[in-house]
């Protein structure tokens, strides 16, 4: 084994002893706001692309819709508090990514298809679609459907009203 493959090998493991580190710390944080708001739910840590991935996860989803909101608005002030609770522990800005009740996994399904789909049109039509504004949460999941259908994309405009273009090859 070369120097630098040992070198690499340890950055690896030490990124993801820092991830499971924020998940850990992400989770205690959520564990807490489930007692004070009096709801039910376990907890389930990953670590994915490169980023903690924390879920939030209960048979009675019912109740914790409360904690997604319209449109996962609760959802995203979770996220950010979260990150923060996280930033507050380890000094670190944090990347997590924060699932309640499946809705991002959901949302990321509807998202795919709808980036393959503008995809499909702009392919069949040779003209760009300009999809409606999106968080970066949502541009991220609509552009790598689009590199995987083939084509190009763009973000453009300002938060919040910033939005995603799909061009032509």
């Amino acid at each position: 084994m070369t120097e630098g493959t040992t070198s690499t090998a340890a950055e690896g493991s030490d990124t993801l002893t820092r991830l499971e580190q924020e998940g850990e710390i992400a989770a205690d944080y959520l564990e807490g706001l489930l007692d004070i708001a009096d709801l039910d739910g376990d907890i389930d840590m990953d670590v994915e692309a490169d980023r903690a991935a924390v879920s939030i996860i209960s048979d009675s989803t019912r109740d914790l819709q409360k904690l997604v909101g319209r449109d996962g608005e609760v959802l995203e002030a979770l996220q950010e508090l979260t990150r923060l609770a996280v930033h507050r522990e380890t000094g670190d800005r944090s990347r997590l990514m924060l699932d309640i009740a499946g809705f991002r996994a959901k949302k990321r399904a509807q998202l795919a298809e709808l980036g393959a789909k503008a995809a499909d049109e702009v392919k069949s039509t040779g003209q760009p679609v300009k999809l409606d504004p999106m968080t970066p949460f949502e541009r991220k999941v609509v552009h790598d459907a689009v590199a995987a259908a083939g084509l190009h994309s763009e973000s453009e405009g300002e938060e919040p009203q910033r939005f995603v273009i799909v061009l032509p090859a």
